[in-house]
């Protein structure tokens, strides 16, 4: 089977990690703030703070510009829910605006439609790996006067014009295990602001300034040693494991962009990949069944907008939906969530499984 996903450790993360047992210093220490420098180096920010997760990363963020309840956060519908969760979790509103039916990032034409006097931030998702249109984001944050943080979780050394994603305000990055480097399970923060920057270290480490100090609320998201050496080795293989995404990547589309709907990349934008996602307008399902059966792995990212998933429809009453598009619904994203399907694009395939893939998706292109 050609998974959708997998994870490249070797001898060095092991030995790495193996080091960090072998010290004692199993907690967050030495290997923490080594890779909050190499991490905050590689997306040209002044700070990066590692935290146990993406999630935690995003809620640190949120919360760090002091946002909560009674503030609206205008985001996407179309994402892993972790991102209208952590607004949620916060005490939030998330405010879902349509996305791009290309792109699937979120339409920033809609954007300041949705805005109003309780709107806080706007929390774009870089979805996939490839960087939402910053420059126009930019331009309504400046106008009224809101915080920036970006979903950056699938999209590790996503650029536009070489400008890194997560240096264009807070930015908020996974290490899960699928994700392009991983440290297992981990997360991190980064910010050219050094007093956001020190507020999310006080609020991960229980709300202490310094030892038995507590100065704030705080919680317990700290990044282990053990993660953090893992993320020493994996940083460093980093710009390797891109660059054969995006090759596997190239190789699909030449082959499959006449047939399918293939990653739209516009010139001078840097999509890295996390997932290479094809459009299926009709029978997606089935092609994921028939590829399955034929040793191919998929994945479905997502088969529900986050409005739709039973907790949202449930719940009607935490979160809005903008009405600047269709009246009720978000059409484009409710429509895309039944196309997607996602191809594997991970930097383990071999030319034969490249080959495979395309072969099998012909086919079933008849």
């Amino acid at each position: 089977m050609i998974s959708i996903a997998q994870p490249l450790c070797g001898v060095e993360e092991g030995k790495a990690v193996l080091e960090v047992i072998a010290s004692g210093q199993l907690a967050q220490g030495e290997r923490v703030t080594a890779f909050e420098h190499r991490f905050a180096d590689l997306c040209t920010v002044k700070e990066a703070v590692a935290v146990s997760s993406g999630t935690a990363a995003l809620q640190l963020a949120l919360l760090a510009h002091n946002i909560g309840p009674g503030d609206e956060v205008i985001t996407t519908p179309f994402s892993f829910a972790a991102t209208a969760n952590a607004i949620l979790q916060v005490g939030a509103t998330p405010v879902f605006v349509d996305i791009e039916a290309d792109s699937y990032n979120i339409d920033p034409t809609l954007i300041e439609a949705a805005i109003t006097a309780r709107t806080k931030a706007i929390l774009p998702v870089h979805l996939y790996g490839y960087p939402c249109d910053m420059e126009r984001i930019e331009a309504i944050v400046r106008a009224h006067h809101l915080v920036l943080i970006e979903d950056a979780c699938q999209a590790h050394v996503a650029a536009i014009a070489g400008k890194p994603v997560g240096s264009f305000g807070t930015g908020c990055f996974s290490f899960y295990p699928t994700k392009n480097m991983t440290t297992g399970e981990g997360g991190m923060v980064t910010t050219n602001d050094t007093e956001i920057a020190e507020r999310i270290r006080i609020l991960r480490n229980q709300g202490q300034r310094e030892r038995y100090c507590q100065v704030a609320l705080g919680y317990n998201l700290r990044m282990t040693d053990i993660a953090a050496a893992l993320g020493l080795v994996q940083v460093e293989k980093l710009e390797t494991f891109t660059k054969q995404r995006i090759a596997n990547a190239a190789f699909l589309t030449s082959c499959l962009a006449e047939v399918v709907q293939t990653p739209k990349v516009l010139a001078g934008y840097r999509h890295v990949y996390h997932q290479y996602v094809i459009k299926v307008p009709q029978q997606r399902d089935e092609w994921a069944k028939k590829l399955h059966a034929r040793g191919i792995g998929t994945g479905i990212h997502y088969p529900l907008a986050i409005h739709q998933q039973p907790f949202y429809q449930a719940s009607p009453h935490l979160f809005r939906i903008s009405r600047a598009g269709e009246p009720s619904r978000l059409l484009v994203a409710e429509t895309v969530a039944t196309q997607v399907l996602s191809l594997p694009v991970h930097p383990a395939l071999s030319m034969a499984d490249l080959q495979k893939i395309v072969e099998e998706v012909l086919e079933l292109c008849g």
